[in-house]
């Protein structure tokens, strides 16, 4: 049985968290399925809306969607909740997406 199996498993049992939820996002991402990735990362985030790691990769997984604009949005706010927190690299990385995403339109060519 798969990684991803096992976990879906869990979903809806007293183990079912915020980590539950982004192990599935990262899964889900893994296996070319950034959209059911979104669901379980926008689960995450919602149960434990100070997890930095799971905001990075939900906007990660919107970009992998074709959803920029999100993507943008999600940084944004992952920004602020990861400098909140202190999570300086967090904040970091998010900053440099979000700049790729300023600089891209929504089908990816660049903004000149």
């Amino acid at each position: 049985m798969s990684t991803l199996e096992n976990l879906l498993k869990l979903v809806g049992t007293p183990r079912d968290g915020a980590l539950l939820r982004f192990s599935l996002g990262n899964e889900f991402i893994k296996s070319g399925d950034p959209l059911q990735a979104v669901v379980h990362l926008r689960a995450a985030v919602t149960m434990d809306p100070n997890f930095s790691a799971a905001w990075k990769r939900l906007g990660r997984a919107l970009v992998d969607a074709g959803e920029a604009a999100d993507a943008l949005a999600v940084y944004r706010q992952g920004i602020a909740v990861a400098e909140a927190r202190g999570d300086i690299q967090a904040a970091k990385e998010m900053k440099v997406f979000a700049r790729r995403l300023e600089r891209t339109g929504p089908n990816g060519a660049a903004n000149d």
